[in-house]
């Protein structure tokens, strides 16, 4: 049987995967308490003990602004951790699926950004991405994938769909940013999307890939703002019950609200690739997003009776 440890495993990606783990694998899903990432020893030990065949890397420092003055546990976390996993598959004959960002790149696009475009990160954040990216690439690890993804959301966890909820919820007017375009990216369908790529290296197609073609590009289809998105989630709340009454939504420049680290204005990634290796067409973000509210009712309903989630 294939062993696939997970690291990240409270996280909301890490807990999709486990959650979606096919028939025919055994996963190890392993939060930080029980693998610290920034640390080699601890990252070796595992592996020596777990002797997995793929390793998923679904942890990582995701507090965009507050990188920009918690450097060095960014870093740790989204720099070295790489590193050291990818030297500690090398050493035991582990593949190595690495989750990325589209914040490697500097949203100066206006057309979607290919797995070749020029990254040129603008925070601290998308510089410690890129960073253990190429901390990958040059271990001399030759079994791996890395993954860029964007806006990602889940029914777990804390991110944009559930944090627009809960405000909704609570206030009679919200702002949000419409000046900066991207893809939503459901956490379950990404999860699914990397089971997808396990099942490659697990038949050997990985393998004979070429190095240049590790890097791939992964969200659901369609472009929208972050106002776009939150008037979709409002809208589909209502129709769900998860929201009582309607509210303003008001759309406003990034000046309008300023944040310590640089946003992307444009972050659409064309993810054609990934696709055409793993034979699968495109979902619209609105479609996943219906998906994910309806699991988030149904979680919302089997509390209401009294059932565990």
């Amino acid at each position: 049987m294939i062993r696939v440890l997970i690291s990240g495993a409270n996280g909301q990606l890490g807990q999709e995967l486990t959650s979606a783990s096919p028939n025919g694998y055994e996963v190890i899903s392993l939060s930080r308490a029980d693998l610290d990432i920034t640390n080699a020893e601890s990252v070796s030990n595992a592996l020596s003990k777990f002797s997995p065949h793929v390793v998923i890397n679904a942890a990582a420092y995701t507090k965009v602004d507050l990188a920009e003055t918690e450097r060095e546990s960014c870093h740790a976390a989204n720099a070295d951790a790489p590193g050291y996993l990818a030297e500690a598959c090398h050493k035991t004959d582990a593949a190595l699926i690495h989750v990325s960002t589209d914040f490697v790149f500097d949203g100066c696009s206006s057309r979607p950004y290919t797995v070749d475009s020029k990254t040129s990160p603008q925070s601290e954040y998308g510089r410690s991405k890129l960073l253990g990216e190429n901390r990958i690439i040059s271990s001399g690890l030759e079994n791996y994938a890395i993954i860029r993804t964007s806006w990602v959301y889940s029914s777990y966890g804390s991110n944009f769909v559930k944090t627009m909820l809960r405000l909704m919820a609570s206030r009679d007017r919200l702002a949000v940013v419409g000046d900066q375009v991207g893809t939503p990216t459901s956490a379950s369908r990404l999860a699914s999307i990397i089971w997808q790529l396990v099942d490659k290296f697990k038949t050997g197609e990985a393998v004979r890939l070429n190095m240049e073609d590790r890097i791939f590009h992964w969200s659901d289809a369609g472009v929208a703002s972050w106002y776009d998105f939150a008037v979709a989630v409002q809208r589909e709340a209502l129709d769900r019950g998860l929201l009582s009454r309607q509210i303003e939504v008001d759309c406003i420049p990034s000046e309008a609200y300023p944040t310590p680290a640089h946003r992307p204005h444009y972050s659409v990634m064309d993810t054609s690739k990934l696709r055409s290796l793993l034979a699968i067409g495109a979902s619209h973000w609105s479609c996943e997003l219906s998906k994910v509210l309806d699991v988030i009712k149904e979680d919302k309903t089997r509390r209401e009776v009294g059932l565990d989630v």
